[in-house]
């Protein structure tokens, strides 16, 4: 070999006749089965590529391939295997010369086919599929950076490749699961396809530029598919956190790309492979986030939002052609629910990573797609249409719940604009009690920004909320924009929510966190003025019961608002406010343990029979309440009059806006707040004045209501009516009237005009009177005559 090596290197020219006849001999041993002369040929060729790096090496290396692929073609282990290692030799040399007619078609196909051996004997099938996945990785590192090499990134190559590595993946998972004890594993840990097969995997990744990633992908995803991978989804989820860390972080977003597009075309699979799909997805975007998304943040949401309401679809009509026949696919439904989940759950994991102004359009997105009763928005009818109208409303608040969950903006403006906060709040009004949950979660997820939402879970009277460990900040100008824009819209929501009769203890839960956590984070005096007085107007709904309120519900406000105004009261620190509450706190203990959420809000609470004899010692006295605050600075008159909900907001122009608004957006929202005659409006406040206080020596005067007052204010509204009738002429004769006659009634405004422009004209226009006098035209007609102001003769007088 030492002679052979130095007259290759002495006489390159003749490295190719040496490299023949050498292949000659090895493949004329083969067939003679003489398999230590084929030994001896391959190491003195392995040798010589080795040592000669000379421009003719490339007809050397046609006899070496040639040499190698016969060696492969043999059915014999051992040979294969050492064809392979000689390739893989071959494959680490870096070549000075290219080379434009070299293929390696034939060493995909054979490297791909044993890495799929069958080979009885283990210990032989591992050798050879172990050599396959060299090969192949030998391959990939001999052409994938070389232009002037056959594209390994073709489809026909990828098909072959990357299938022949999952298939080892795959293959050595199930075997570590079939095996109970891995006691053998250390000796043989270097041995494992698995882990080269990763390595590979890897390895072809991190190679691929950005054109080449959907060929490498699509196969996967056809893998998975042809063997059922996707459930279980571990397996799947594996594949792709390899191929998510292995690529460069700005070609991420291609691949959840890929698996939307392959989740959209398996809408008519199981529920159970989509829901594999989804989960994938997840896991992938998760990764993806981290590095460059692109424009597929919207792309992705657009693409689960529209599987979650094929998924309702499917559920409600029992097959996935919208009809259920003879020859249609039974859809089990528990299936169904288990895909929505999956796909809510993928939503608030991926929303979970996005900036902030990613994460609002997001809910914006989200929201738009929830389907309301407005003209925008068409509902359908019938039941199956109600069904799906409510299913997809649930699976959507549901998705905005997990969107909004732990989302942190400083500025409330901007997490809750008036057009997505219309909308939340209209649906918050609607019969369907789940509903109405989830809206208030969402509310308090986005006005809870310092993780206090968890200490309001439950309702209670604690003598000293220091326990809780609240982190307050003071309130920010933003805020304080916020709730003059926005807090009667609030108030007016939560105020009829708590007059709901379907509510049950999750809702007046969800209630009493919302207070508080508007009181935390978004309260000033007014705000905490405000409060108050909601909380007492809900005090005496229950007092009322103007709703036919069933026991427990009149209880449960009666609760709540004792929970509500015992932490008020502590976080303002008036001791005579602290101790009011606490006084009537402590007689409802003695005297009415089921008017506070202690004894109420249990498993099998304890009513009374009848609340129509409600003392004044058991509620809380607004009068008591206006007195002791309005002594520390609070407004005091504010706290005297009693709440009532208002449908738009304080400024005259949002409240012309805002009440088109939730009207066009949810025509039955007033069913709790009926409108009434001005008459009843009248005798209706009247009413509240007197029973907003319960003690009546202690009441507060109201306005004296007075013949004088009526009669202004039906005068006022006589006006209005004139008004709005005269307008209502004018729209009806432009509208019906004939053009001639509108065009004659304009015509003539129009030269009454011009005489008065005209008149207007002449006297500006008109010269001043000359003290000189006229002079006569030519015609005979007087004529004003202009003289110079230094040749006018003023009388002596004028002279000073």
């Amino acid at each position: 070999m030492e002679k052979l090596t130095f007259y290759a290197l002495s006489a390159p020219e003749k490295l190719d006749r040496i490299g023949a006849y050498l292949s000659e001999r090895l493949i004329r041993d083969v067939g003679r089965h003489r398999y230590g002369y084929v030994c001896i040929a391959m190491e003195a060729l392995d040798q010589l590529l080795m040592a000669c790096h000379c421009q003719s090496i490339n007809l050397f290396v046609e006899s070496f391939l040639k040499m190698v692929a016969k060696l492969l073609e043999s059915e014999k282990p051992n040979l294969q295997i050492l064809g392979t290692n000689s390739f893989v030799k071959f494959a680490n040399i870096e070549e000075d010369t290219p080379s434009y007619h070299r293929s390696y078609d034939f060493f995909v196909s054979r490297f791909s086919e044993m890495c799929h051996s069958s080979h009885d004997d283990m210990e032989i099938k591992t050798k050879i599929r172990m050599s396959g996945i060299k090969g192949l990785q030998g391959v990939v590192r001999k052409t994938v950076n070389d232009e002037l090499q056959a594209n390994i990134w073709d489809p026909q190559h990828m098909d072959k490749i990357v299938p022949s590595l999952l298939f080892n993946l795959q293959h050595v998972e199930e075997a570590e699961s079939r095996s109970p004890s891995p006691l053998q594993a250390p000796e043989k840990e270097k041995e494992n396809p698995a882990e080269l097969a990763e390595r590979c995997l890897r390895e072809l990744l991190g190679r691929a530029a950005y054109g080449n990633i959907k060929n490498a992908i699509k196969p996967v995803l056809i893998h998975l598919d042809n063997h059922s991978l996707w459930e279980p989804k571990v397996f799947a989820v594996r594949c792709f956190k390899i191929i998510m860390y292995s690529i460069q972080p700005q070609h991420s977003h291609l691949v959840v790309q890929q698996l939307l597009s392959h989740l959209d075309a398996n809408s008519r699979s199981a529920a159970t492979v989509r829901a594999g799909i989804v989960e994938v997805l997840s896991e992938a975007a998760v990764i993806a986030a981290t590095g460059s998304v692109g424009p597929t943040v919207l792309e992705m949401f657009n693409t689960l939002l529209r599987q979650l309401r094929l998924s309702i679809d499917y559920a409600l009509t029992g097959s996935y052609d919208g009809a259920a026949s003879l020859g249609t696919k039974i859809i089990k439904e528990h299936e169904e629910r288990m895909f929505q989940e999956a796909v809510i759950k993928t939503i608030g994991s991926f929303a979970s990573t996005l900036p902030t102004y990613q994460r609002s359009e997001v809910i914006l997105f989200i929201m738009s797609k929830v389907p309301l009763p407005s003209l925008h928005h068409p509902m359908e009818t019938g039941r199956t249409g109600e069904n799906r109208n409510r299913l997809t409303q649930i699976m959507l608040l549901k998705s905005l719940l997990q969107v909004s969950t732990g989302f942190q903006c400083s500025n409330m403006m901007s997490a809750l604009p008036s057009n997505f906060l219309d909308r939340l709040l209209s649906t918050a009004l609607m019969e369907d009690a789940e509903i109405r949950l989830f809206v208030l979660e969402i509310l308090i997820s986005f006005i809870d920004r310092h993780g206090n939402r968890h200490k309001f879970s439950t309702i209670s009277t604690l003598s000293d909320i220091s326990v809780l460990k609240l982190k307050v900040d003071k309130c920010s100008r933003q805020d304080t924009v916020f709730m003059k824009k926005h807090s009667q819209q609030l108030y007016r929501h939560i105020y009829l929510s708590c007059k709901e009769e379907s509510n049950v203890q999750q809702h007046y839960e969800a209630l009493y966190g919302l207070l508080a956590l508007i009181s935390i984070e978004l309260a000033n005096e007014e705000v905490v003025v405000d409060l108050i007085r909601l909380v007492l107007a809900v005090q005496d709904v229950a007092q009322v019961n103007e709703e036919n309120l069933p026991v427990y519900n009149r209880c449960a406000l009666y609760a709540l608002g004792a929970a509500y105004l015992n932490l008020i009261s502590q976080l303002t620190t008036v001791p005579a406010f602290c101790q009011h509450i606490h006084e009537v706190i402590e007689t409802r203990k003695k005297e009415a343990p089921y008017m506070l959420p202690e004894d109420l809000f249990v498993e099998r609470p304890r009513l009374s029979p009848s609340l129509d004899g409600a003392v004044i010692e058991l509620l809380f006295r607004q009068s008591k309440i206006s007195e002791v605050l309005g002594g520390s600075g609070y407004n005091a008159d504010r706290l005297c009059l009693p709440y009532v909900p208002q449908l738009t907001g304080t400024s005259p122009a949002g409240q012309g806006r805002e009440g088109l608004t939730l009207a066009a957006a949810f025509p039955d929202e007033d069913r709790l707040s009926k409108r009434k005659s001005i008459g009843e409006t009248i005798s209706l406040q009247v009413e509240v004045e007197s029973r907003n206080s319960p003690e009546k020596e202690e009441r507060v005067p109201a306005e004296e209501i007075t013949y004088e007052t009526l009669k202004k204010a039906i005068g006022d509204v006589a006006v209005e009516e004139q008004e709005r009738e005269r307008r209502r002429q004018v729209v009806e004769k432009f509208q019906k009237a004939p053009f001639e006659e509108i065009a004659a009634h304009c015509g003539a405004r129009a030269s009454l005009l011009q005489s008065k422009l005209n008149q207007i004209f002449e006297i500006t226009i008109r010269p001043p009177p000359s003290p000189s006098g006229t002079i006569t035209a030519a015609y005979g007609q007087p004529q004003n005559h202009s003289i110079p102001v230094y040749e006018m003769k003023f009388p002596d007088l004028c002279v000073y």
